[in-house]
């Protein structure tokens, strides 16, 4: 099995706002950056899919290093993920947030041996610092190509699509009303 070293880091211009994520991959001599960008997301979002994308981007499966910057994803693939799966996708009686993006990630790690490290952001890590900068890139570059009034439209529906579902009303049983 080929062994990979990722470094991965996202962010966000606001929180939520225009992200970036990125991932520097690399195999022997050979390293590959890739990054991305939303128009509205959250800091989290972007650091959930720097490391889905990276995981993604492997052809085969690999044994992996992921150094990242954030403890939510570290925490949440290598601890909550099996609990919040053992309890069908759910964390107690509240939905688990970023759901879709969790799911990728859990499939995206299923092809791999993948071991998780945690590194200080902003402190000088290498792999850390590139992935900031490629994930800042990417976010001015959103910033640049885009007029305020579409990402204030894009927040506004990103906001829109994060609030919970109003509850819905019990349904009568079939005949208790004489149908």
């Amino acid at each position: 099995m080929k062994k990979v070293i990722i470094h991965t880091d996202g962010g966000c211009s606001g929180n939520p706002g225009p992200g970036g994520w990125a991932a520097t991959l690399t195999y022997g001599a050979h390293t590959k950056e890739i990054s991305g960008g939303e128009l509205a997301t959250t800091n989290n979002r972007m650091e959930i899919r720097a490391a889905m994308e990276a995981l993604n981007a492997l052809k085969e499966p690999c044994e992996v290093v992921v150094f990242t910057d954030s403890e939510y994803v570290k925490d949440g693939i290598t601890q909550w993920v099996p609990a919040w799966k053992a309890k069908g996708w759910k964390r107690g009686k509240k939905p688990v947030k970023n759901l879709d993006l969790w799911q990728a990630l859990d499939a995206a790690v299923a092809r791999h041996r993948v071991e998780w490290k945690w590194v200080r952001g902003h402190t000088g890590h290498e792999g850390n610092e590139r992935c900031d900068g490629l994930a800042t890139a990417a976010i001015e570059k959103i910033q640049r190509e885009c007029s305020a009034a579409v990402l204030r439209e894009a927040l506004e529906r990103f906001i829109e699509s994060t609030k919970p579902a109003a509850p819905q009303a019990a349904a009568a049983p079939p005949g208790l009303f004489g149908e």
